[in-house]
């Protein structure tokens, strides 16, 4: 009997930027991208033999200019994506309460607007799955599914 393919999947790096008052940045997309007009945090995805924890920091240098210490960066989520069109797509989520620089919009081709957001209570033009890695987030909880079907191991 002949093995399925190995599983492989794209991994996402997302840092919710957290203010004193615990609002969080999100970033309007923009132009010819995905969920254009939709807001997100700063993130992409990893490039070839990058660590999770350097992509996130490159994303934030990259879309909001500001620098984030490696320390202040912390591991607060993990998700399990998966995308309308069926792609799985693994999401890894940070959070930084300090950072040297005034955030601005690096990448005006990408980006439109920055808005500083309650994640407990995110604007409705989300990107969904950003609204599900703010729902998580607000509950506290490391690891959670989206957009798969719902079994006993998750929710979707």
């Amino acid at each position: 009997m002949k093995k399925p393919p190995r599983y492989r999947l794209v991994v996402d790096v997302m840092v919710l930027m957290v203010r004193s008052d615990g609002r969080i940045l999100l970033l309007r997309r923009a132009g010819d991208v995905y969920a254009s007009g939709q807001l997100c945090p700063p993130g992409g995805h990893l490039e070839d033999g990058e660590p999770v924890t350097t992509g996130a920091l490159r994303e934030v240098t990259e879309e909001v200019g500001v620098t984030i210490a490696p320390p202040d960066l912390e591991f607060c989520h993990a998700i399990h994506h998966r995308s309308p069109e069926g792609e799985g797509r693994m999401g890894m989520v940070f959070t930084a309460q300090r950072w040297s620089g005034e955030p601005s919009i690096c990448e005006p081709e990408k980006c439109s607007q920055m808005v500083w957001a309650d994640p407990a209570r995110p604007p409705a033009d989300c990107v969904p799955y950003t609204a599900a890695v703010l729902d998580q987030f607000s509950s506290g909880a490391l690891l959670s599914t989206h957009g798969w079907p719902t079994t006993a191991g998750g929710a979707a």
